[in-house]
């Protein structure tokens, strides 16, 4: 089980992302548009660099839902390699079953 304070954190991360997606992707726009004049980019990159760190999405990191460990993690279930091979086995997640040839 991963800390708790790792987890929310992560919470935390989630929540700036989202607070700040709809001005950050805005001012993305402008630096990377071949159009706008080398001023407006510049003021774009500064109002970025004065954005929350936290607010950039590669800050995030996939946790397990169940215990939040970070290593492992399969996005297709959301889960751990452990948690994801524990409920398989019980036959808790639908239509995965054990390899056999």
């Amino acid at each position: 089980m991963a800390k708790k304070s790792m987890i929310e954190k992560n919470k935390r991360r989630i929540e700036l992302v989202k607070r700040y997606a709809a001005a950050r992707s805005k001012l993305v726009g402008i630096v990377k548009n071949q159009d706008a004049s080398l001023e407006d980019k510049m003021k774009a990159q500064e109002m970025i660099a004065k954005l929350p760190r936290n607010s950039s999405k590669v800050r995030i990191r996939n946790r397990c839902a169940l215990t939040g460990r970070a290593r492992g993690y399969m996005g297709f279930f959301n889960l751990s390699r452990i948690e994801m091979r524990r409920l398989a086995l019980k036959g808790e997640l639908p239509g995965v079953r054990k390899a056999s040839w």
